[in-house]
């Protein structure tokens, strides 16, 4: 539980610190994968994990404050990160 803990608030702290930023850096992968689907309402923000990471993934960051793992192969997940992609524009 404690390794997960600091891994959520590691991201927290490099999505605030890295806003803009298209990809994650080397170190931040994804093991677990949420199956559900986000409602766009309540989704904040969209980063890709880094490519060196085995599985590609998007780290979803919500309204509530948490930051959800879900593939890349998801098709919502992947409009959902070509809308931020054209509202940083």
């Amino acid at each position: 539980m404690l390794p997960l803990f600091i891994f959520l608030t590691y991201i927290i702290c490099t999505t605030l610190l890295a806003q803009g930023l298209i990809e994650m850096s080397p170190g931040q992968c994804c093991f677990k994968f949420f199956t559900g689907r986000i409602p766009p309402k309540k989704i904040v923000s969209v980063i890709k994990t880094h490519s060196a990471c085995l599985e590609k993934a998007f780290v979803i960051g919500t309204a509530a404050g948490k930051h959800i793992c879900v593939s890349q192969s998801v098709t919502w997940a992947q409009e959902a990160f070509k809308q931020q992609q054209i509202g940083d524009e």
